[in-house]
C-alpha cells in the first residue's frame, strides 16, 4: 500500500507564499491595463471611477461566503479553486464591450479576489500557528512582490502595445498554473471549528480588531490614491516628482513587510503596532503640514512603514478568535477593506469642502486611533472566553 509522506511546515509555508505572490500579480496585471480597458469601452473619467467601485463591492459582499467555503472543503482545495477562479476572472475584463458588462465583470473579479483573499489568509494563519512564529508579515510582503512582478509584466505588455485580451489570456493561464501547482503543498484538511452560516454578524472582538485594520487600510488607500495629487496640488511639484510619493510609499510598505516578522518576534504584536502607529501618525502629520515636496515624500514613506505590518497582524489576531478562523478573518476583511473602498471618496469629499491638508489631518487622527487600539491585537489566553476583549492600555504581550 502506497503512503504519502507528511508535508513539512516549511513546504506549506512555501506553498502559501506562492499563493500570496500570485494573488498580487493578478491584481497588478489588471491595474496596469485600466487605460486600455477605459479606451476599449469609451469610458469617461467619471464613468470609469464608477466602474472601479465594482471590485470593492464584489469583495465586500462576498467575503463572508468565503468563510463557509474554507470550512466546508479541505483548505488546499478551497484555496486552489478560488485562486484559479480569480486568475480566470481576468479574461472577461478585456472582453467587456460596454460599461454595463465591464461593471458586472469587475464585480465578479472583485468577488473572486475577496474570497481568495479570505481563504489564503485563513490558510496563512493555520501555517503560522504550526510554524510557531510570526510569518504573516512576510506573506503580505510577498503579495507586494507579486504586485511588482505583475506590474512589470503589465507595463511591458502596454509598451509593446499588446492587446489586453491577449495579455490577460496569457497572464490568466500562467498565473492559474502557478497557483495550482504552487499550492500543491498547502495543508490539506478542513479548517478547525464548527461550520458557520454563510452570513453571520461579527463578534464584538472581531469588530474591534476590524477597527484597527480599518484605520490602517484607510491610511493606505489615502496615500496610494492621493499621494501624487497631494504633491502636485499642495507642494506645486511636477507630475513626475509627484509620482515619487506613491513609489516611496509602495517600496516602504513592501520592505517593511518582508522584515516585519523579525520585528514582531522581538517586540510582540502589540508593541509592534504601537511603534508602527507612531511612525504612521508622524508621517501623516508631516504630510498634512508640508508645503514642500521633500518633507511630504518623507511623510508618505513614514506612513508606508507605519501601516505595512498592521494588516497582517490584524488577520493573525482575527484568525485566533473563536472556533472558526475563516469566519473571523472574513469579518475583519470585510470591515477593513470597506475602508479601502471609502478612503478615496472620503479624502476627496473632505478636500472639496476644505483642503487636502485637512484630509490628511483626518488620516493623522485615524493613525492615532490605530496606535491607541494596538492592545486589541494582544493574543487571547487559551482559557479566556471567545469574545473577551483585552484591555487596550495593558502592557504589550510578546
Amino acid at each position: 500500500m502506497l503512503t504519502t509522506k507528511p508535508l513539512s511546515t516549511g513546504q506549506s509555508r512555501v506553498a502559501i507564499s506562492v499563493v500570496f505572490a500570485v494573488h498580487g500579480a493578478v491584481f497588478s496585471n489588471f491595474a496596469t491595463r485600466v487605460p486600455w480597458i477605459a479606451e476599449h469601452v469609451d469610458a469617461s473619467p467619471g464613468q470609469l471611477g464608477l466602474a472601479l467601485l465594482a471590485p470593492a463591492l464584489g469583495a465586500v459582499t462576498t467575503m463572508p461566503v468565503a468563510a463557509r467555503l474554507t470550512h466546508r472543503f479541505r483548505s488546499r482545495a478551497a484555496v486552489r479553486v478560488l485562486m484559479m477562479t480569480f486568475c480566470v476572472a481576468l479574461v472577461p475584463l478585456a472582453l467587456a464591450p460596454n460599461l454595463v458588462t465591464l461593471f458586472a465583470s469587475l464585480y465578479v473579479f472583485g468577488a473572486a479576489a475577496g474570497m481568495a483573499d479570505v481563504a489564503m489568509n485563513a490558510e496563512g494563519v493555520v501555517v503560522e500557528q504550526r510554524y510557531g512564529r510570526s510569518i504573516m508579515s512576510s506573506l503580505h510582503g510577498l503579495w507586494s512582490v507579486g504586485v511588482l512582478l505583475g506590474s512589470t509584466a503589465g507595463v511591458a505588455a502596454a509598451h509593446a502595445d499588446l492587446d489586453a485580451r491577449i495579455h490577460f489570456a496569457i497572464a490568466a493561464a500562467v498565473l492559474a498554473v502557478a497557483a495550482w501547482f504552487g499550492g500543491t503543498n498547502l495543508i490539506n484538511e478542513p479548517l478547525p471549528g464548527e461550520e458557520a452560516p454563510a452570513f453571520v454578524l461579527p463578534s464584538r472582538r472581531v469588530l474591534l480588531i476590524g477597527l484597527v485594520g480599518f484605520c490602517a487600510i484607510f491610511a493606505e488607500g489615502a496615500s496610494n490614491d492621493w499621494g501624487a495629487v497631494y504633491l502636485n496640488r499642495i507642494t506645486g511639484t511636477d507630475p513626475g516628482t509627484a509620482a515619487t510619493a506613491v513609489t516611496a510609499f509602495a517600496l516602504a510598505m513592501a520592505g517593511a513587510r518582508l522584515v516585519g516578522d523579525y520585528v514582531v518576534r522581538r517586540l510582540g504584536p502589540v508593541a509592534t503596532v504601537r511603534a508602527s502607529g507612531v511612525l504612521a501618525t508622524l508621517g501623516a502629520a508631516t504630510v498634512a503640514l508640508s508645503r514642500d515636496p521633500v518633507p511630504a515624500i518623507v511623510g508618505f514613506l513614514l506612513i508606508g512603514l507605519g501601516v505595512a505590518v498592521v494588516v497582517p497582524l490584524v488577520f493573525t489576531a482575527a484568525g485566533n478568535v473563536g472556533s472558526n478562523p475563516g469566519q473571523s478573518i472574513a469579518g475583519v476583511a470585510t470591515i477593513s477593506y470597506g475602508a479601502g473602498m471609502a478612503a478615496p471618496a472620503a479624502i476627496g469629499g473632505i478636500a472639496q469642502v476644505s483642503s487636502l491638508s485637512v484630509s490628511f489631518a483626518v488620516v493623522t487622527l485615524l493613525c492615532l486611533i490605530m496606535t491607541a487600539s494596538a492592545g486589541l491585537l494582544r493574543p487571547r489566553p487559551a482559557d479566556a472566553p471567545a469574545d473577551t476583549v483585552p484591555e487596550v492600555g495593558a502592557a504589550a504581550a510578546r
